[in-house]
Formats: structure tokens, C-alpha cells, sequence
């Protein structure tokens, strides 16, 4: 071999090793997890659940970054396009993985191929909620109310195309009813302004519902799931307060960018299952109402598969368009 095909292949093949040499000390400096909505929302508390714990084993600190905008897609976009080295990840949920690549006519990113899945954290329904004005005790008293008087109900949603703004699209199909959506920057400031009696009602993730709720300051009419909720065991289902066959689950997982090395992916992923297999995260997650969901980054990769192909159905259906 001539030297300079000798000095060529020693450059491509130390280039190649760059990314495992890096993977082998890896995690040498904090971590940052993107959370790509506001403070305050399923997504964050999701994160800071299993970052504490995570942190622990990798021995390096997990440092939560709140980033909203366009229902997610900003901050989602910016970490499909940052540096494969594991030190930027995202949470990846419903809205962000499942709706958005429908719903923006240039989302920006690939769900399924540009991102390396780390794996899943948890599965949550929704609760239906409603100001303590609104004269409904009932999904099926709701439904009434809305018939009656035709978007003259207004519900809240953590931004267009969010998931739990297609939870909403889905209920009102489905009941054959027309509600005014009202998009908010956030869950954080729909649960507010909900709270506040600007909005009547709201589908809210399960984390922050439960101590509202049980204060009596709004008024829970179901869960979203097909099973009840252990926080809420009360309440009934959707499907069975009234509207059969419906369901609405938001997922939540852990996602770095595509070519992250599959070594740091494994160790992620590792120091995910098991923040979610130790009884403190576990009670965490319980007590909020989710179901921890563990899982390899191959199952979590099939979820976001399932789960895009079932919301951007609904997003199509439901004519939804963001803004």
C-alpha cells in the first residue's frame, strides 16, 4: 500500500473510532433533557421523575430544559439537529412524535429516523375536566350541554395539534358536537386560565389534575384511558360514561438524536429501566396517575411507529391544522 493510501486509511479509520472512544467514558459532563413544552405539564414532571434517579447511576447530573413553542416542535427540531454525542436529549411524547409530523406542514424532523429512541418512560390517560360553572356532572351531561348550544363551550389545549388538543378533536367527533378550542403555549397556562374560569374545559394530563381536583377548584367527569385510573378510581372511563370505543393515552419517552452510538444509547437506557424498576421513581409515577412503561429502545421505537401512524389519522379526520 502506498503511504498515502496508508496515511488515508489511518485518518478514516481514527475518524470511525471518535464516536465509540467517546462512548466509552460517556457521561463526562452534565446531561441535558429537554422537556419541549412549559414547566408544569405531563411531559415535565415525566422528566424530572426519572432524571433524579438517572442521574444517579450515570453519575453525572441531569439538567431539565423547558423549551415551548409550536407545540413542541422548536425544541424537538433543535434536538434532532444537535450533536449525536448523548449530552442533548428530548422527551418524546404524544404531540411531538405522533401529531406534529401531520399537523406542520414542515415539522422540521422524521419521528421515526431522526432520532436514536433511548426508551419508553410511562403511559397516562387524560382527565376530563370542567370549570365548576359549567352545569354537567357527566360526560354524558356535557355532551348534552354542547348539542344545546353548539360551540358555545370552550376547551382549553396545551397548543394546536398537541395531544391533548387531539383528545378533544377525537371526544367531540365522536359525540357529534362542535366546542372552541382555545390553543395555549403550554399546559401550565391552560390549567391556569382554566383554574381561573377563563376556559371550561380542559383534558388534562393526570400529573398536575390531581391535587386540583381533589381541592374541588374544577370538576373531573372521566378518564381517557380504557381502564380507570387508580388516582381517580371514582371516575368512570369515557368509553363507559357515555361514548363507546373511545380512548386517548398519551406516551412519554426518552429520545437523542439519530447516529448517537449505540453504546451511550444502551446506557441511557439502562439508567432508565432502572429508575423506572426502583420503588421510589415507581410510587412517583403512581401517584400521579401514570403506569410506568419500560421498555428497550427497539420496543420504544416500534411504540412511535404505532403511535404516529394512529394520531395523524385522527389529525387528517379531524381536519386540524396548526396555526
Amino acid at each position: 500500500m502506498r503511504p498515502a493510501y496508508k496515511s488515508m486509511h489511518a485518518i478514516f479509520a481514527l475518524l470511525l473510532a471518535l464516536p465509540l472512544a467517546g462512548a466509552q467514558d460517556y457521561p463526562n459532563r452534565t446531561i441535558t433533557l429537554v422537556v419541549p413544552y412549559t414547566a408544569g405539564g405531563g411531559n415535565d414532571a415525566m422528566a424530572r421523575i426519572v432524571a433524579e434517579h438517572m442521574s444517579r447511576t450515570l453519575g453525572q447530573q441531569i439538567v431539565i430544559e423547558n423549551r415551548g413553542g409550536a407545540g413542541g416542535t422548536i425544541a424537538t427540531r433543535a434536538v434532532a439537529k444537535s450533536p449525536p454525542d448523548g449530552y442533548t436529549l428530548v422527551i418524546g411524547g404524544t404531540g411531538t412524535l405522533a401529531v406534529n409530523p401531520t399537523l406542520y406542514a414542515n415539522a422540521g424532523y422524521d419521528p421515526r429516523k431522526d432520532f436514536a429512541p433511548v426508551g419508553l418512560i410511562a403511559t397516562s390517560a387524560l382527565v376530563i375536566l370542567v370549570q365548576p360553572r359549567v352545569e354537567a356532572q357527566s360526560v354524558k351531561e356535557l355532551i348534552a350541554l354542547a348539542r344545546k348550544e353548539p360551540a358555545k363551550l370552550n376547551y382549553a389545549s396545551a397548543g394546536p395539534g398537541s395531544g391533548i388538543h387531539l383528545a378533544t378533536e377525537l371526544f367531540a367527533s365522536m359525540a357529534g358536537i362542535k366546542l372552541t378550542h382555545i390553543p395555549y403555549r403550554g399546559s401550565a397556562p391552560a390549567l391556569n386560565d382554566l383554574l381561573g374560569g377563563h376556559v371550561d374545559i380542559y383534558f388534562s394530563s393526570l400529573p398536575p389534575a390531581v391535587g386540583i381536583a381533589g381541592e374541588g377548584k374544577v370538576r373531573a367527569l372521566a378518564v381517557t384511558g380504557l381502564q380507570r385510573s387508580h388516582v381517580f378510581p371514582d371516575l368512570p372511563t369515557v368509553a363507559e360514561a357515555g361514548l363507546p370505543g373511545y380512548e386517548a393515552v398519551l406516551h412519554y419517552g426518552i429520545a437523542a438524536p439519530a447516529g448517537t452510538p449505540r453504546p451511550i444509547i444502551d446506557r441511557l437506557n439502562a439508567a432508565l429501566r432502572a429508575a423506572l424498576a426502583a420503588p421510589d421513581t415507581k410510587a412517583l409515577l403512581v401517584n400521579t396517575g401514570a403506569e410506568p412503561l419500560s421498555s428497550t429502545p427497539e420496543e420504544y421505537a416500534a411504540d412511535i411507529d404505532r403511535e404516529e401512524t394512529k394520531w395523524s389519522r385522527i389529525v387528517r379526520q379531524a381536519g386540524v391544522k396548526a396555526n
